[in-house]
C-alpha cells in the first residue's frame, strides 16, 4: 500500500486524544460497553474536526498544481468550510465558499469563522441553488486569471478519504496501549468521505472493528451507494488489493429526524449528556445524532456490555453558539 508516499501539507496535531468515557458509562444506567472518545475535535486547525485531515493532502495537491485559491461548498454551519478556509490562509491562498441558507445564515459560529479566516463567502439559498453555483464557478474563476482547485462536499473524495485510511493505523496503535479491541467504530456520516477511508483502512490494517455510520440525512440508499463507490476508488488510489460492496458501508438512518441540519430530541439529549459527564461538546447537526445512534444501541443491548466501542468524535464545536437555549431546555 502506498499510503505514506501520497503528499500531505502539514495542518494537524496528532495523534489526537483516545479517551475512555467512564462517566458517561456510569451515567447511562444500563450494562454497558467501555466507550472511547477519539477525539478528532482536537486536530487543531480553527476548532478542529475530522475534514482537517482530509485537508492536508487536498491542499498538497492544490499547491502541486498552482492553485491560487481553494472553493468547497457546503451548508451556510458547514465545519468543512470554515477548515479550508483557515487552510488557505496557513497557505496563503485566496478562499472562496458557496455555502446554502436553507438552515439560516446567521453570521454566528462557523459563518462568521468564516469571515474572520478572510474568505470570500457567497451566500445562495438552497442546496439547488448552491449546486447550479458550483457547476458555473470554475470557469467563472478561470476567466479572471485564478487557477482554482475546487473541493466537492467535504473532501469526500478518495484523496480526501486517504486521511481515514491513514487515521485508522493511529487509532490501532492507541488501542494497543489500552489493550483494547472495539467491535464498533461510529461516527456521524453524510459524504462518506471519512466513513469510506475508514473501511478501507479497517481492512488494509486488518482492524478488529465494523465502522458504523450514523446517517445526518436522506435518503440512507444513496448514501451506501456513494460510500462503496468512494470506498473502492480510495483502495485503487492506494494500491490496495480489496474490492468493497454495499454490505461493507453500515449506515444506520434512524437517528437523522425531519431533515439535515434538523435538531431531534435525541441528539439534544446526548450533547447535554456528554457535555454534563465528560465536558465534551458535540453539536446538534452531526456528531449530537451520532452520540445519540451509539447511545440507543447500547441502550437496546445491541452492543455486547462486556466489549468496547469507540466513538470518532469529528468535531462542528462552533456550531452550538446558533442553538442557543434548545440546548438548555
Amino acid at each position: 500500500m502506498r499510503l505514506a508516499t501520497i503528499p500531505r501539507y502539514p495542518l494537524t496535531t496528532l495523534p489526537t486524544p483516545l479517551v475512555r468515557a467512564r462517566n458517561l458509562e456510569v451515567a447511562l444506567g444500563v450494562p454497558s460497553p467501555r466507550i472511547y472518545l477519539k477525539r478528532d475535535d482536537l486536530t487543531g486547525l480553527a476548532f478542529g474536526g475530522n475534514k482537517a485531515r482530509k485537508i492536508e493532502y487536498l491542499l498538497a495537491d492544490a499547491l502541486a498544481v498552482g492553485a491560487t485559491m481553494l472553493v468547497t461548498e457546503g451548508a451556510a454551519q458547514s465545519n468543512h468550510a470554515r477548515m479550508t478556509a483557515a487552510a488557505s490562509a496557513i497557505a496563503g491562498l485566496r478562499c472562496l465558499l458557496v455555502l446554502d441558507a436553507r438552515n439560516g445564515a446567521e453570521v454566528q459560529g462557523n459563518l462568521l469563522l468564516d469571515h474572520l479566516l478572510g474568505a470570500e463567502v457567497r451566500v445562495v439559498p438552497d442546496k439547488a441553488a448552491r449546486v447550479a453555483a458550483m457547476e458555473r464557478i470554475e470557469d467563472e474563476l478561470r476567466a479572471t486569471g485564478e487557477r482554482p482547485y475546487v473541493i466537492p462536499t467535504g473532501g469526500s473524495v478518495p484523496l480526501g478519504a486517504v486521511a481515514y485510511v491513514a487515521m485508522v493505523q493511529e487509532l490501532l496503535v492507541q488501542l494497543m496501549t489500552v489493550s483494547e479491541a472495539p467491535s464498533r467504530v461510529y461516527l456521524a456520516t453524510s459524504s462518506l468521505g471519512t466513513q469510506a477511508g475508514l473501511v478501507v483502512g479497517a481492512r488494509a490494517y486488518s482492524a478488529p472493528f465494523r465502522p458504523i455510520g450514523i446517517a445526518v440525512e436522506h435518503p440512507v440508499t444513496e448514501l451506501i451507494l456513494l460510500g462503496t463507490a468512494l470506498a473502492n476508488a480510495t483502495a485503487e488510489l492506494v494500491d490496495l488489493e480489496a474490492t468493497f460492496a454495499e454490505g461493507d458501508i453500515e449506515v444506520d438512518d434512524r437517528y437523522v429526524g425531519e431533515d439535515y441540519g434538523k435538531a431531534t430530541p435525541e441528539g439534544m439529549e446526548a450533547i447535554r449528556l456528554l457535555a454534563r459527564t465528560e465536558g465534551v461538546v458535540l453539536d446538534p447537526v452531526y456528531s449530537g445524532k451520532a452520540m445519540a445512534g451509539l447511545l440507543a444501541h447500547i441502550r437496546s443491548g445491541e452492543i455486547e456490555p462486556t466489549g468496547s466501542v469507540v466513538f470518532l468524535h469529528t468535531g462542528g464545536g462552533p456550531s452550538v453558539f446558533g442553538w442557543g437555549r434548545a440546548l438548555l431546555a
